[in-house]
């Protein structure tokens, strides 16, 4: 699709800005835009100037916005010469949608995150140093000056699970109409969770109360975000942010597994290699090599399996230990695994949850939203307790239609595969423990106090506006989402709203 033309409408006054999100397994641009702050200033009156900068999509219409190529980035550690024609794809994308005339003002980042955090510091540099080097030759789009941080600045460089979690905070609150000016200390921002398969973040800003009883080692840990109203006047929230590196379901799976073969090994069953296991649906089997469960007695060449017992209850109990909550607290409160953190007053602070949140809640048992424990425990223990030769025959004989709905009686949708379906009870526990037992949500709304709080009551108002929900027993203190209107929700949306903070003249 052609970039738009001078003439066209749309794109008077247009400011236009490049993420790539460089992931473990891709690498995807996108390209956002907003109006300039100076001529939206000269259309819109005061009231509607006390509001950050619209961020949408880079394009009029359609999906152009969005372009990705395979696989990670990090996957060139050895080869960093094959970086140019593993980006040219999506550099080519960028001209192409951009008009030219724009190029130079145009910010492009490449921020890369969980597969790059792996390697060690020379392969990173390369990676980082061939990207600059890349960009730098082959586009005019604006890159930072080499400085301390790298090549090109901050514009291509390793972010930090922290500097993840603000940007989708920000982009939450962004999506929710949580930044606005001259009230923004008597109205409340919501918290943000995200969950992947490595890590899993935690960002929010404690309340008056919350800040007075902070010790000031925590307190010195908050972050203030400082963002620029199209009015030209700068608001600051104090945030505070952590990432639990190996608390990602995938990398807590396998924890569970190594303590579940040592326990196993350890009680003295160690004349049978087949290990019941309660976070899997009955009689599924899954086969262990030695490679797969290190850190146990398990002998060299010995395999073991897990055999599904389907017990959701069970499951509760055996994988909680994983948050480490035996860990002394250093501070006044702690989260889990130790880490000091503000408290949190669930009365008043709303959260919303994505990715592993999101896929658990509702690729498998349609509960994705408003969050209530005893309907998604209870859908938890009828999965978890089934045959796994009936789940597999249900998957096979689910239909799709043209746009890839599943056609009744089908159950689920494409995106859940085999693999989900194995570890849905898992990962449907894990979830449920990090919520109750890691950071403390109560497992009971009290409904009869909380909605007569002005902040709980704006906040309940402002997730039925955007589309979002209550919870059965109240104010929803906890939803997962995937998009809040019609905007996915993106860390690659926090840190371009950030940037077009930044643009605001005073």
């Amino acid at each position: 699709m052609p970039p738009p033309t001078a003439s066209d409408l749309w794109l008077t006054s247009r400011r236009f800005g490049l993420v790539i999100d460089a992931g473990s397994s891709g690498s995807r641009l996108q390209i956002y835009s907003w109006k300039d702050a100076r001529s939206v200033r000269q259309t819109l009156d005061l009231e509607a100037l006390d509001r950050l900068p619209q961020v949408e999509k880079g394009v009029p219409s359609g999906d152009d916005w969005l372009h990705k190529v395979e696989p990670g980035i990090s996957s060139f550690a050895q080869n960093p010469m094959g970086i140019p024609e593993y980006l040219a794809p999506l550099l080519e994308h960028a001209k192409d949608t951009v008009p030219p005339s724009l190029h130079r003002e145009t910010p492009i980042f490449l921020l890369a995150t969980a597969g790059m955090r792996l390697l060690p510091k020379d392969q990173q540099n390369s990676i980082i140093e061939a990207t600059c080097m890349f960009f730098r030759a082959n586009s005019s789009f604006r890159l930072e000056a080499p400085s301390i941080i790298g090549p090109c600045g901050s514009s291509v460089r390793i972010i930090s699970g922290e500097e993840e979690g603000i940007f989708g905070w920000i982009s939450v609150n962004y999506l929710m109409d949580g930044f606005t000016g001259h009230d923004q200390h008597h109205r409340g921002t919501y918290g943000f969770l995200d969950m992947g398969g490595a890590s899993t973040q935690i960002a929010f800003e404690p309340g008056p109360s919350e800040r007075e009883s902070m010790s000031h080692t925590t307190a010195d840990t908050l972050i203030d975000v400082r963002l620029r109203l199209l009015s030209g006047e700068e608001i600051e929230h104090p945030v505070f942010v952590t990432t639990w590196l190996g608390y990602g379901t995938n990398q807590a799976r396998e924890r569970y597994i190594g303590s579940q073969v040592k326990n196993w090994l350890s009680s003295g069953h160690g004349s049978t290699n087949s290990i019941p296991d309660p976070c899997l649906p009955k009689q599924l089997n899954i086969p262990l090599s030695p490679q797969a469960i290190p850190g146990t007695d398990a002998k060299a060449g010995e395999s073991h399996e897990l055999i599904g017992t389907g017990s959701f209850e069970q499951c509760l109990v055996q994988t909680a230990p994983l948050l480490n909550n035996d860990r002394p607290c250093p501070d006044v409160s702690c989260l889990f695994n130790g880490v000091p953190a503000p408290r949190i007053d669930f009365s008043l602070s709303k959260f919303i949850g994505v990715s592993e949140y999101w896929y658990s809640s509702e690729h498998v048992f349609g509960l994705g939203g408003a969050y209530d424990v005893v309907q998604y425990e209870r859908a938890a223990i009828e999965f978890c307790s089934r045959e796994w030769s009936d789940i597999v025959q249900e998957h096979k004989e689910t239909h799709f239609d043209e746009f890839g709905k599943p056609i009744p009686p089908g159950t689920w949708g494409k995106e859940v595969g085999l693999n989900r379906l194995q570890l849905q009870c898992f990962k449907a526990a894990w979830v449920v423990n990090v919520l109750h037992q890691g950071i403390g949500l109560p497992r009971i709304v009290d409904s009869g106090g909380n909605q007569t709080t002005g902040e709980a009551g704006s906040a309940d108002e402002k997730a039925k506006a955007k589309g979002l929900g209550p919870n059965l027993v109240g104010p929803a203190t906890f939803q997962s989402v995937d998009t809040i209107g019609d905007t996915a929700v993106s860390w690659t949306l926090g840190k371009m709203v950030l940037e077009a903070s930044k643009e605001v003249p005073p």
